[in-house]
């Protein structure tokens, strides 16, 4: 017997058909004898529904009660899935955020989890009752003011919840089946991993790849919460689902747990970045305190560094900051340009960050190299380059994504 939380998104509890697919799933795990808590996501769609509502209202509207407005999506869906539940024989109750608690600060509409308080549930679950949790939400307690997590909050309340009850796995259940390689779609032979750890679902979700929220993946670093990613359009009656071990998906875990680890596991992309080049500035102490510092003021993140080397006491730096920031960042350069002292501001939308990566760089010389001369031989030209302990990243113009994507997958034999 396992203690289980199974998280099902949006898709998953679309309508009521598939809310009682949901419910046959958390059913099977039931009579296979495990403790089981469900989180929930809004039926797809209502989330934006509702946004909709509240700008409609008052397009400037108080962020509490626009999180008063926005959970009740996750609250329908989890009252439903506990009727659907008891229905089927199987005792089951609600709760929303605020009646466990779940913890966080006062961040209204993107808040962080403090603490999740488990006691009632896993006291419950010696009466054979499932808890059928909102997710997205949780409580500011001082306050008492609901809040919200931000878009796929219910990942991170799942991995929460699954720390604070101290289940053995969390299992993510979405639209596919496991965490790929790359991207199906560029790439038909992209395979599903059986294992990922920590650290390289971490950069692959902040990556581009949408099968998990950042936060929920750091969350589950943090606590040691070994997450399946699985689909739920699976017939929860299949056999492959009531045999012992593993279920059929994607096990992010401990890197202790993956014995041999591929040198590279998988190849993301992200297109929301843009590019901007400062020109002939002046190499001096400070100066790059003076570009950043109004970039962070202004609350942009800035992704890739690259500096050149000083030529005749000026040097040009490139950096990458999203595209929605573009114009905000050339802005808040100009504003600063009489204390850098640069001759001119460069920037380009049009282009994509495609990353290697795998934990098995850290014991492999080498991979840098193969990765530049595959993409020389297809006549694509790298902007920038930055690298981590387990990442290399590239920037190239955005035409050529799909042709370096399927160029590496290949390079590092991970065509299925």
């Amino acid at each position: 017997m396992a203690r289980l939380v199974m998280k099902f998104g949006g898709t998953s509890v679309a309508n009521i058909e598939r809310i009682r697919n949901v419910a046959r799933h958390v059913k099977r795990e039931i009579e296979a004898g495990h403790e089981v808590a469900v989180v929930v996501s809004a039926m797809s769609g209502k989330t934006n529904e509702l946004v909709a509502w509240c700008r409609e209202t008052a397009v400037l509207h108080d962020a509490r009660e626009y999180d008063a407005i926005v959970a009740s999506g996750e609250q329908v869906t989890s009252g439903l899935l506990a009727i659907a539940l008891q229905d089927m024989g199987i005792p089951a109750r609600s709760w929303q955020g605020w009646q466990l608690p779940i913890s966080t600060d006062d961040a209204h509409g993107a808040a962080r989890i403090l603490s999740v308080n488990g006691d009632e549930i896993v006291k419950r679950f010696a009466e054979g009752e499932v808890a059928v949790i909102a997710g997205f939400q949780g409580m500011h307690v001082p306050t008492g003011r609901i809040t919200t997590l931000g878009r796929g909050g219910s990942d991170t309340s799942a991995v929460a919840v699954a720390a604070g009850i101290k289940a053995d796995r969390c299992d993510i259940y979405t639209d596919v089946d496991g965490v790929y390689t790359t991207d199906p779609r560029i790439v038909p032979k992209a395979r599903r991993l059986e294992k990922i750890a920590f650290e390289e679902m971490l950069e692959m979700a902040s990556l581009g790849a949408k099968v998990l929220q950042v936060r929920s993946v750091e969350l589950a670093m943090v606590h040691n919460v070994r997450t399946f990613v699985r689909s739920s359009f699976t017939d929860p009656d299949a056999p492959e689902l009531k045999t012992a071990g593993d279920p059929p998906g994607t096990l992010i875990c401990d890197e202790e747990e993956i014995v041999e680890s591929e040198v590279v596991t998988g190849i993301a992309f992200a297109r929301d970045e843009a590019q901007i080049s400062i020109r002939h500035v002046p190499d001096k102490p400070g100066i790059a305190a003076g570009v950043f510092v109004p970039l962070a003021d202004a609350h942009i993140n800035v992704d890739m560094i690259v500096q050149n080397i000083s030529a005749e006491g000026f040097t040009d730096i490139t950096f990458t900051v999203p595209t929605a920031d573009f114009e905000r960042a050339k802005a808040a350069l100009a504003g600063a340009r009489e204390e850098i002292g640069f001759q001119a501001v460069e920037g380009a939308t049009d282009v994509v960050k495609i990353s290697i990566i795998g934990i098995g760089m850290r014991s492999h010389a080498g991979v840098a190299a193969r990765a530049f001369k595959a993409l020389s031989e297809r006549g694509i030209n790298i902007r920038a380059i930055s690298t981590s302990e387990i990442k290399i990243s590239v920037l190239i113009d955005a035409a050529y994504t799909e042709l370096a994507v399927r160029t590496l997958h290949s390079v590092y034999g991970l065509d299925a």
